[in-house]
C-alpha cells in the first residue's frame, strides 16, 4: 500500500462518524445554494436572502438543537411544536390583554419549557414510558390548552414595548444591497436570530467538551455500555428531555417575538421540520450520532430547498412536502452509503 493511500485511508478511519456526517451536509448545503445562485439568481444573490433564511427559521434552529441532543441520546419528542404554540398563545395574552412586562413573558415561556420538561422527562427516564407516547401526549396537550387561553388568533397591539422589541433589527455592516431604484439597502438580522446562533455555540461546546455532553453520545450508542462506564443513563435521558423542552420553550418565545401574535395553528408540523432538520444535519435515529452545527445547516438546508420550490413557481403546499421527502430520502441513502463504506473500510 503506498503512503498516500495509507494517510488518506487513517484520515478516513480516525475521522468520528458525527464529523464526517457534518461534513457531508455543510457540502451538500454549499452546493444547493451555489446552485441556487448560478441556476436561479435573483434574490439568492443577496446576502439578505440568507439573513432571511436564520429570520424565519430562528425558532426552528432552537427547537431543532433541542430535538437533536434527544435524538442523539436515542430518545425523540414531538411536543416541541405545540409547546411552540402554548408559549405564543400564553405570552400574547399576558402581554396584550393584561399589559404585562416583556421580562414576564420570557419567564412563561421559560415555565412551561421547563415544566414541560420535568414532566416529559421524569414520564420517559424514570417510569420507562416510550418517548414517543409520552410527548404524543404532551403535544395533543398543549395544542389543547392553546385553544383553551383563546380560541381566535390575534395580534399584540396593545404593548408598545414588545412591539419595539419584535421591530427592533440589527444591521451587518457591509452585506446591504442596492434595491431596483438604486437605493443602499442595509442587510439586517432580528433578535431571534442572535439568540439562536448564541445557543447553537452553547450547545456545541456542551456536547463536545462537558461530562454530561459525552453522556448523551454514550447512552444513544449503547446504553449498556453506558451503564457498565457508570453513566447515570436514567439522569442521562431525563436532562436530554429537560433541554430539549427548554429549549422549546424558549424557540417559542422567539417564534411569538418574529411572528407577534398567538393562535392554535402556529407552529403546525414544527416537531416534523425539526427532525427532518436533525436527520439532514446528521443526526441519526438510532442514537449516538450527531452534531449541533449539523443541525443548524440542517435548517439551513431544509429552508433553502424550500426557496427554491417557491422561486421555482411551484408555491403550492405538496411541492414543498414532496421536495422534503425527496430530499430527506437523498439524505438517508447518503448516509447509508457512507457509513457502510466506513464499516468495510475500518474492517478491512
Amino acid at each position: 500500500m503506498s503512503k498516500k493511500k495509507l494517510i488518506k485511508g487513517n484520515l478516513f478511519n480516525r475521522m468520528s462518524d458525527t464529523n464526517l456526517l457534518l461534513i457531508i451536509t455543510v457540502v451538500i448545503f454549499f452546493l444547493m445554494y451555489i446552485g441556487a445562485i448560478i441556476f436561479q439568481g435573483g434574490g439568492f444573490t443577496k446576502p439578505q436572502m440568507l439573513f432571511n433564511i436564520l429570520n424565519s427559521n430562528a425558532a426552528l434552529i432552537i427547537t431543532a438543537c433541542g430535538m437533536s441532543i434527544v435524538m442523539i441520546s436515542g430518545g425523540i419528542d414531538i411536543s416541541v411544536g405545540g409547546v411552540v404554540a402554548l408559549v405564543s398563545m400564553s405570552c400574547a395574552v399576558y402581554l396584550d390583554f393584561h399589559n404585562g412586562s416583556i421580562i414576564g413573558s420570557f419567564l412563561i415561556a421559560l415555565a412551561i419549557g421547563l415544566a414541560y420538561g420535568i414532566v416529559q422527562g421524569l414520564l420517559v427516564a424514570y417510569l420507562d414510558i416510550q418517548p414517543f407516547i409520552v410527548s404524543l401526549a404532551g403535544m395533543f396537550f398543549a395544542r389543547g390548552m392553546t385553544t383553551i387561553i383563546n380560541t381566535k388568533p390575534f395580534n399584540v397591539e396593545n404593548n408598545q414595548a414588545f412591539l419595539n422589541l419584535k421591530q427592533t433589527r440589527i444591521t451587518v455592516p457591509g452585506m446591504g444591497s442596492y434595491n431596483r431604484k438604486g437605493i443602499y439597502v442595509p442587510a439586517y438580522i432580528e433578535i431571534g436570530v442572535v439568540v439562536a446562533l448564541v445557543l447553537v455555540i452553547i450547545l456545541f461546546l456542551v456536547l463536545r467538551y462537558t461530562k454530561l455532553g459525552r453522556s448523551f453520545y454514550a447512552v444513544g450508542g449503547n446504553k449498556q455500555s453506558a451503564l457498565m462506564l457508570g453513566i447515570n443513563v436514567k439522569r442521562t435521558k431525563f436532562f436530554s428531555h429537560l433541554i430539549c423542552s427548554t429549549l422549546a420553550g424558549i424557540g417559542g418565545y422567539v417564534y411569538f417575538l418574529h411572528v407577534g401574535s398567538g393562535s392554535a395553528s402556529h407552529a403546525m408540523g414544527m416537531e416534523m421540520n425539526a427532525i427532518a432538520s436533525s436527520i439532514i444535519g446528521g443526526t441519526m435515529l438510532s442514537g449516538g450520532v450527531g452534531n449541533i452545527i449539523g443541525t443548524l445547516f440542517g435548517v439551513l438546508s431544509l429552508s433553502t430547498i424550500q426557496n427554491i420550490v417557491s422561486s421555482a413557481g411551484l408555491d403550492q403546499a405538496w411541492w414543498t412536502g414532496i421536495t422534503i421527502a425527496a430530499m430527506l430520502c437523498i439524505f438517508l441513502l447518503i448516509q447509508s452509503v457512507v457509513m457502510r463504506q466506513r464499516k468495510r473500510a475500518l474492517k478491512s
